[in-house]
Formats: structure tokens, C-alpha cells, sequence
């Protein structure tokens, strides 16, 4: 629904999405990427399908740079995340799980970056709703 939502947004602003980004828009793209930083921060899971359905619905932009902004967001909650449960459940921690977890996000992390650049933004909106129903399904059942 993407390009249709953002079709939708520039004929609101005008046709110029990205001059326009009032203060209307700029307050819900704050308050909503805080409320997924603090989602994720707690349960990471489908934050950057969350993210992406957020910048696409207020911003006008490529998807590439949506998805590169996304990863970026997304690294800087995890390191907050991370250093806060060190702080408060060093304990509590099972570092093998953990190291498991990020050398896996760190490969993923590098091939999404190098492989959905190259992608069309319709390969790359394909392989997001992909992503996120097989987390979906992994969840509920």
C-alpha cells in the first residue's frame, strides 16, 4: 500500500512530499519512531517491518534510504537496549544467546544493506511483506 499512501500524501501537500514535511507529520514521525525505539528496545521483533510502514505512510522517499534509515534506528536501539540490560541483568544474561543473536543481526544487517540497495523497490517491498508474514507465522504458531 505504500505508493499509494505516499501518492495519497503528496496530492495533500501539494505534490511536494518532502518540502512539505509539516509539523503535523514531523510530530508523528517522532512520536511513532520513539514509541518502535521503545518497542524494541524491549522485543525487537518486527521493528524494522514497523519502522518501514511508518516512513513509507509519512515520507516521500525512496525506499533504499527508508531501509537504510531503519537499519540505522534499529542498530542504535539495539546498543541503547544492550547496554541498559547489561546495567540491569548482568546476571541474567545467557551470553551464548546473546553473541548468537548478534552475530547473526551484524551478517544480516551487512547483506540486507549490500543486497536491498540493488533490489527494485518492488523486489524490496516484496521481500519486507515476505520477512515480516514468516515472523508472523513464527509468532502465532
Amino acid at each position: 500500500l505504500q505508493p499509494k499512501i505516499q501518492a495519497w500524501v503528496a496530492r495533500r501537500t501539494g505534490g511536494d512530499a518532502d518540502a512539505r514535511l509539516g509539523p503535523i507529520r514531523m510530530t508523528l514521525l517522532v512520536v511513532g519512531t520513539f514509541a518502535v525505539g521503545i518497542y524494541g528496545g524491549y522485543f525487537t521483533a518486527a521493528q524494522g517491518i514497523l519502522l518501514m510502514g511508518l516512513f513509507g505512510a509519512l515520507l516521500h522517499d525512496h525506499i533504499q534510504r527508508q531501509n537504510a534509515a531503519k537499519n540505522l534506528l534499529s542498530l542504535v536501539v539495539n546498543v541503547v537496549a544492550a547496554c541498559a540490560y547489561i546495567l540491569v541483568a548482568f546476571d541474567r544474561i545467557d551470553w551464548t544467546v546473546a553473541a548468537l543473536i548478534a552475530v547473526g543481526s551484524l551478517i544480516g544487517g551487512y547483506l540486507g544493506s549490500h543486497y536491498g540497495r540493488r533490489l527494485s523497490p518492488v523486489a524490496l517491498r516484496i521481500a519486507i511483506v515476505v520477512v515480516g508474514l514468516i515472523g508472523l507465522y513464527r509468532l502465532l504458531f
